[in-house]
């Protein structure tokens, strides 16, 4: 078997696990590709660009938070590539395994005995006149937003063609239901389970407020025209690609034929999760005055 080892190498943490672990992996056998920032640090095994290691193994394990697997899914699910997310903080919806259960989950990796979770991509493209701008695939979200200035954009909305309206808001996110726990749940989207094949819109503080997130089918196509006139209006891919758009550009949102392969974790389910990451059920003390 040959596993890959992505993570976040600004983490001490990071380096300590990964070469531990890679000592263990090695007495069973298993071939090891770290990324080249690990590689440097962690020697006598072999290492490669992380954009290269999806498509050198069959497994990628990765350190860090939901930050990290974001990027690293988007470029394994162009391999099809499975990950397991080791979370080196708090619990993340992406990043289910803790420190304290790698070894067991590797274990069980090896031996063949895990489950995979496919989730549901958007696709995003970006037109500009006649010409395409970029084409561009996200596990949690599409936002478009204004920058600095605090003034509202007008953003007008279609559906498979009709219009619903023209948001007057600071913003409108498009996710995925895996991206529904992120940006879209503090701008007040719904909670959505990440098996569902819908699309979420949700707009950011809207002008109108009977202007209420929507969530329509995945086989749906959702085209967003900037009709503002604010200079300084972005479009964001999963919170770490930004495009900057002119008015009358348009984004065009729809399901995409990739997506990603997770490994599930055996030890807690998506409404554990959920119940940890929101605290429900915590009671809390009252307060003294």
């Amino acid at each position: 078997m040959k596993i890959g080892i992505i993570g976040k190498t600004n983490l001490r943490q990071t380096f300590d696990i990964a070469e531990g672990l890679c000592e263990w992996l090695r007495d069973k056998d298993v071939e090891v590709y770290l990324e080249e920032a690990l590689g440097k640090k962690i020697h006598n095994h072999k290492s490669a660009p992380r954009e290269e290691i999806p498509g050198l193994v069959e497994i990628i394990l990765v350190f860090g938070g939901d930050g990290t697997f974001l990027e690293v899914a988007r470029m394994a699910c162009k391999h099809g590539t499975p990950i397991l997310g080791l979370n080196l903080g708090g619990l993340g919806f992406l990043t289910e395994i803790t420190v304290d259960e790698i070894y067991a989950m590797t274990e069980r990796i090896i031996s063949g005995d895990y489950e995979i979770e496919n989730r549901k991509m958007l696709s995003a493209t970006i037109r500009r006149g006649d010409n395409n701008i970029g084409t561009y695939e996200v596990l949690n979200d599409v936002v478009i937003n204004k920058g600095a200035v605090a003034r509202i954009i007008d953003l007008a909305i279609f559906i498979n063609g009709s219009h619903v309206t023209t948001y007057k808001a600071d913003g409108i996110i498009l996710s995925t239901p895996t991206g529904s726990t992120a940006y879209s749940l503090s701008a007040g989207g719904p909670i959505v389970h990440p098996g569902l094949p819908v699309i979420i819109v949700t707009p950011i503080c809207p002008h109108t407020l009977t202007n209420r997130p929507l969530i329509v089918p995945s086989d749906m196509k959702v085209e967003i025209k900037v009709s503002t006139h604010e200079p300084d209006t972005y479009l964001t891919l999963d919170g770490q690609i930004g495009v900057r758009l002119n008015t009358g550009d348009e984004v065009e949102v729809h399901k995409s034929a990739l997506s990603v392969k997770l490994i599930k974790s055996p030890f807690r389910d998506f409404f554990t999760i959920l119940k940890t990451k929101l605290m429900w059920g915590e009671r809390y003390g009252k307060i003294d005055g």
